[in-house]
């Protein structure tokens, strides 16, 4: 099967995310994530921006190809497909491998919380944006 990729609908995901992701670490729960980490005087190179956003991008293009075998196999499409397919990629490959780092590094349950919340919602976001962008993943 050939994806034809809808790269507008992968770059509107990233950026989505990206911002989505300044907001809720720097904006909204920018002192409890400090207070769970230790680290009180983030300073990140700007290469880690960068990162962060190639990040993003392999993340949407991945959740785009999902999007398009669920709707060519299980002929699954729009919000539902996009919010759907989503959770069982965050359930099954964000969630447990973040689960067993934070088992192993001992940090607290706060942060194991706090930073999945963080990446459901990011998905979540990025698996509508991708299911309804005109051209996108549809039939």
């Amino acid at each position: 099967m050939e994806v034809h990729v809808n790269y507008w609908a992968v770059a509107a995901a990233t950026v989505a995310g990206y911002i989505f992701g300044a907001i809720w670490y720097g904006v909204i729960f920018n002192k409890t994530w400090q207070r769970l980490t230790g680290i009180t005087d983030m300073k990140p190179k700007p290469v880690n921006f960068i990162l962060v956003l190639i990040s993003m991008f392999v993340m949407a293009f991945v959740l785009y190809h999902s999007l398009v075998f669920g709707d060519a196999y299980l002929k699954m499409t729009g919000v539902p497909a996009g919010l759907e397919g989503a959770f069982f990629i965050w359930l099954g490959f964000v969630a447990t491998v973040t689960l067993v780092t934070k088992l192993y590094e001992n940090n607290p349950w706060g942060l194991w919380i706090l930073d999945n919340a963080f990446w459901l919602i990011t998905m979540l976001i990025m698996g509508v944006i991708l299911s309804v962008w005109p051209g996108s993943v549809q039939s």
